[in-house]
Parts: C-alpha cells; structure tokens; sequence
C-alpha cells in the first residue's frame, strides 16, 4: 500500500448527506498518486472480464436473469493479493471490479435482445461481426451518456441515494483483510456448484429438471387439469434465489403460480368447449400440453405485463429524467468556465464525449445503412430513423436506469427494452419496412439500447466506488471502454456456441433448446407486430391490466410479470434459495452473528450461480467441439427418465443444505463489517 493511501475506513460523512458547506474527502486524496490502471489490474481485470461474461451469459439464456459481477471480483481481487503476498493497492482493484464488471454490463444488453435473431430465423441476414458490433456499440454508448451526470448522481445526491451494491462493494474493497477467507469461500463453493452441476448437464447423469409430468400418480392432474409442477435442480438458480431474497422470490413465484395454476387450467378448460383456436393466429387448444399451453397464451399475458411495469417505471421516474437532463448543460457550462479540476473530479472532457457521441451515432447510422438496410426502399431515411430512435430513447432511459440502481440495486431493463422495440417497430412498419429486415432492425435498435442502459446502471455504482475510495472518474471511464470489448468478444461467441449446441427454438437438431426467456419475448413481440400482424392484443391487455393493479397493491409490478412471463421451473427454485436464505438468518435474536451468515451464504450462493453457470458453459464448449468434428458425446448415461427425476431432486434438496449448513458456520467475529449482499 503506497504511503499516500491511508489504511484506515470510509470517513463518517460517506453515507449520509453533507451539511452546507462541508466536502466528503475520499479514502485515498485527490493530492494523492498511487497506481490505477497497472499491468497487474489489467490482466486480472480482464481475466474476469472473460470468465464471467461467459457465466453470466450462461445464466442469462437459461434463466433470463442477469448477474451483477461487481462483489465476486471484488472478493477474488482481494483474494489473489493475499495469496500473493503484495500489498496491493485499494485504486488497483476498483480498476479490477471496474474492468470486471464489464461482464454482466454487455451481457444483460446482448443476451436479453440478439438471440431473438436465431428465434426468428434472421442468422442467415446476420454474421459474427455484426452481432458482435451491438454490444459494443450500447456499451460505449452508454458510457458517453453517462458522463455528463456522474457529478449529479455521484456527488450531488451524495446521502441521499442508497447505492446498495456500490456501498457493500467498497466495504469489500476497504476491508480487504477479510478477503482472503471471502475468496476461498467464493471459491469452494464454486467448485461444489459446478460438481453438482456439469454430470447432469455433460454426461446427463440425472435430470436437471425435475417434473411431476414423470410421477405416474399424478397423471390426471398434469394431463386432464393441466398443472403441473417443475423445479431446475441447477446450483446457480438456487443461488440466484438466495440472493434474490424472499419478498421478491416470492413475488415473482405469484407470478409464476397465477400463470401455472390459473390461466393454464382455465385455457385448458375453455378447450373442452371451444378446441379451436381462443385468439388468431393461435393454435388450435385441442390436445395442447400445459406447456405448448404456456408457451402459446400464457406467456404473452406475462409480456403485457412487462410492458405496462416498463412504462409504470418510466412515468413514476419522469421527474428524475427531467432533474438529471437538466444537470447535463450545467456540465457543459461549467466545462465552457475552465479551470483545474480536482483528480478525482476528472471526468472525460465534455468535447470528447460530445465527439465520442457523434463517431458512435456515425457508426450506427452506417451501420444500419449498409449492414441492415441494403436492398430495402429508402434505406437512407430509415437508417436516420433507426438512429434517432436509438439515441433518443437510450438518452431518456439513461437516466432512469441510473436511479433505479442507485436506489433499490435493480433496474427495469426489461421494461425499458419491450418498450422500445414495441415503439421501434410501430414506427419502422409506419415507414414501409415490414419482413426480416424490419425484424432484424428493431432488434438491433432494442440491443444497442438494452447494453446502454445496463452500462449506464451499473456504470453509476462504480463510480460511486470511486467516489468513495478516491480513484479517477476518467480512469474508470476508460477501463470501461477496453472491458467492453473483451466482454462483447466473449458473449457474441457464446450466443453463436449455444446456437450451433443446443439452439434457441424447438428444432429437429435442438429438440429442447435454451430456454434464452428474455430473447423469446422480444422475438414474440416484433415477430406479431412486424410479421404475421396477428398480435395477441386481448392477451398483452390482459397482462397491462395485471401489471397495474399489482403496481396499485404496493406490490413491484416489474417482478410480477416476470414471474408470469417465465418459466416455472425458473421461478420454483428461486423461491427455494430466497427460503434458504430466510432460514439461515434464523433466529433473529442475534444481529451480528444473523448478519455474518448471511454474508457467508451471499458468498456461497454467488459461488453457485458462478460454478453452475462455469458448467454450462463448459458442457456447450465440449459439445460443440465434439458436434465441430462429428463426434457423438462420450459418456452419456441418457438418465432422464423417473429415476434421474428423482436423482435431480435429491441433489438439489442436497445443496440447499449444504448451503444452509455452510452458511451456518459463520462466526460471530464475521458479523463485525457489513452484510454482503448483491
């Protein structure tokens, strides 16, 4: 640790809100120099940067939940110095988390948007490279929009929003003692979740879901009534459901339960009457499973309802959207007064970024000219359409993803996305363009905008690291520029492995694909308002409808719908973790011992989801190299019938607890920092 790096905590103003005429000064002072971006910080930074980009895409197009990198790397930065034995230093490893987290920033934004280009059938009107450039493009985008409100969600409203992940981040980083322990925590626990994780999904030594559909008592139930119960038995959903937490598990589960429980069975007894198609463009209810039942007409119940959350989140937000856009042209005049600033005040300057902007917006607009639109009737116009669409509404929503992670760790990206191919596509088939190449259009204006406003969001707690710990708003501007290109690297060549391996529709070659939720209910939404013109609108109502009366109840519209638009056995095992992690702070009675377990089992369960979603990846990369030089899989025990039913259940019953015992054995000693939590 360099001299001019103090040892000591955050000072007792960092989290609550200045008084007139009082400065927050940082761990480490603006007067000081000690390393940021070194030879060091880089190479790890982008190790993890690869690592988990592909975790998390991996845990993207299975569970359509995103994962935020930013504790984990923190954990394993400070992991790797103890092991080490160097004194590292605090501003090194924000430029590790920084270049890190550049993992689940681009692969929320791609993996929610570009396989809907494999569900449509557009692969063929699209390459690597092309996919490759949305990421890229939204990531950079989204931090050049970013940039002129740092000072305002930063330093401004100082005290005022929480920061969840930023705050429990840089005590991680600040308490970097801890961290070796932390980091074998992390790491141990990852190497139980992929173990439990890969023989199930390489060598298909059990099931991975278990079903009631295979229970021969439950026959009439799953068959003539149409419920059915399933349950992932994957290490990473659990671990995904203990940091969840139960209110919002439990929320989502509701969701899921109304979907599975009511419209299923309902549907399927309005069948018995009328076996003809409910709405058009429907199938035919006659004989339909419970789940053809859910994929036909139940889910786009649940896209009306993360439409109308979207728009929920937007209007509740407007007056943020119009405070932080009026903070914007008081940077630019400030900028225009000159002057040194403060270190740890420098941000990228304002030309820069408004020239940053322009050359972003000049590549998008060639992009959609000559790559999208060749061929099509007035391409120019189009393409300048397609652009202003992109800007205007990642400019609006910028804002409101910032806020929303800056106060409750979460952000209605979903919403926002729907919203704007919804928007997109309205406007665009208003213009003429209809057919693949609107298709194709609308989704890749959805995906530049989607990984801006998951750059913008999780750019704002970073900066707050920084705010807090001293490090350079410039230098984390720019680590997040080189990450983004690592992490769009990665995730396009994941999206085009689990394509070729296990496909993102039902197929012949891929009889049960990835379920990618997000991606299928944005290709649902385009593909009826841009191609067959048959859109459920009675549905997408009915689930607008849903939306607000749960939003009226108090109750977090966003997740609700979700859990109606997802799959069951996503949303079951959640709601398995979120328990676990109730049970494993009780009894209540004692706060510090409750807060260390809860820490620890955070620990354990971002190991799960890392481990499980390692083994995915893993088991997709074996299979298509094996599927490259036409080889059958080695190994494969093919046991997916009852008895790996039940196999699968006993495994995953197995983990939860192991986790709830690991979790457990926290000492009192641990409680003494805060409670991670991600």
């Amino acid at each position: 640790m360099s001299d001019h790096e103090p040892s000591g905590g955050l000072p007792d103003n960092a989290y609550r809100e200045l008084a007139p005429g009082e400065r927050y000064e940082p761990i480490v002072p603006a007067t000081a120099s000690v390393p940021e971006i070194t030879a060091r910080s880089i190479v790890f930074g982008l190790l993890m940067t690869a690592i988990f980009s592909a975790a998390a895409a991996y845990l993207a197009l299975k569970l359509g939940q995103g994962i935020e990198s930013a504790i984990p790397i923190a954990i394993l930065a400070i992991g790797y110095s103890a092991i080490a034995k160097r004194k590292s230093s605090l501003l090194e490893n924000v430029n590790i988390v920084t270049l890190g987290a550049c993992a689940g920033i681009v692969v929320g934004g791609s993996t929610f948007t570009m396989p809907a280009i494999f569900i449509l059938g557009l692969e063929k009107q699209s390459s690597f490279a092309q996919i490759f450039v949305v990421p890229l493009l939204g990531a950079v985008l989204g931090v050049l929009f970013l940039i002129p409100f740092r000072r305002y969600f930063v330093a401004e409203m100082h005290g005022k929003l929480p920061f969840p992940e930023a705050t429990a981040t840089t005590e991680i980083l600040v308490a970097g003692g801890r961290g070796g322990r932390q980091a074998l925590v992390l790491l141990t626990s990852m190497a139980v979740g992929f173990a439990m994780d890969f023989p199930a999904l390489h060598f298909r030594a059990w099931r991975d879901t278990f079903t009631t559909t295979l229970i021969p008592g439950l026959h009439k139930l799953t068959d003539d009534v149409k419920a059915i119960f399933v349950l992932n038995t994957s290490a990473a959903v659990l671990g995904l459901g203990y940091i969840v937490g139960l209110r919002y598990a439990t929320i989502i589960a509701a969701g899921s339960f109304l979907s599975y429980y009511v419209f299923i069975p309902l549907i399927a007894a309005v069948g018995t009457v009328a076996p003809g198609p409910l709405f058009p463009g429907r199938p035919p209810l006659a004989g339909l499973s419970a789940e053809v039942l859910f994929k036909e007409y139940v889910r786009y119940i649940g896209i009306g309802g993360i439409f109308a959350a979207g728009v929920l989140s937007v209007v509740q937000m407007s007056p943020v959207i119009v405070q932080a856009v009026s903070r914007v042209f008081g940077e630019i005049k400030r900028a225009g007064r000159g002057g040194e600033a403060a270190r740890t005040e420098l941000d990228l300057p304002i030309g820069a970024v408004v020239a940053g902007t322009l050359a972003v917006a000049l590549a998008l607009f060639l992009y959609f000219r000559f790559a999208v639109l060749p061929g099509t009737a007035n391409p120019t116009a189009i393409a300048a359409m397609s652009l202003a669409l992109t800007l205007g509404i990642t400019f609006l929503f910028a804002a409101v993803s910032a806020w929303a992670i800056a106060m409750i760790s979460t952000t209605p990206i979903s919403g926002m996305t729907l919203t704007t191919l919804i928007i997109s596509a309205g406007v665009l088939s208003a213009l003429g363009l209809a057919g693949p190449s609107g298709m194709l259009s609308v989704l890749l204006i959805g995906g530049v905008v989607c990984t801006a406003l998951s750059m913008t969001g999780s750019m704002v707690t970073l900066l707050k690291v920084g705010y807090w710990t001293g490090a350079t708003p410039k230098r984390i501007q720019l680590t997040l520029f080189a990450g983004s290109v690592v992490a769009a690297v990665t995730v396009t060549a994941i999206m085009f492995v689990f394509a070729r391996v296990y496909g993102y529709a039902p197929s012949p070659q891929h009889p049960n694909p990835v379920a990618a939720p997000q991606a299928n209910a944005m290709a649902a939404v385009i593909s009826s308002v841009m191609q067959s013109g048959q859109a459920p609108w009675f549905l997408y109502g009915l689930g607008a409808v849903i939306a607000v009366i749960v939003q009226m109840l108090g109750i977090s519209a966003l997740a609700f719908a979700l859990g109606m638009y997802l799959p069951i056995e996503l949303n079951t095992p959640i709601l398995a973790g979120a328990i676990v992690a109730w049970l494993v702070r009780r009894p209540a009675g004692n706060a510090m011992l409750a807060r260390a377990r809860g820490s620890r089992g955070t620990l354990i369960a971002s190991g799960f989801i890392a481990g499980g979603a390692i083994a995915g990846v893993a088991d997709g990369m074996i299979r298509f190299g094996f599927d490259w030089f036409a080889r059958p899989i080695a190994y494969d025990l093919g046991n997916d019938g009852a008895a790996g039913n039940w196999i699968g259940l006993a495994v995953f019953v197995g983990l939860g607890i192991f986790m709830w015992w690991d979790a457990r054995r926290a000492s009192e000693a641990e409680g003494a920092g805060p409670e991670i939590s991600l």
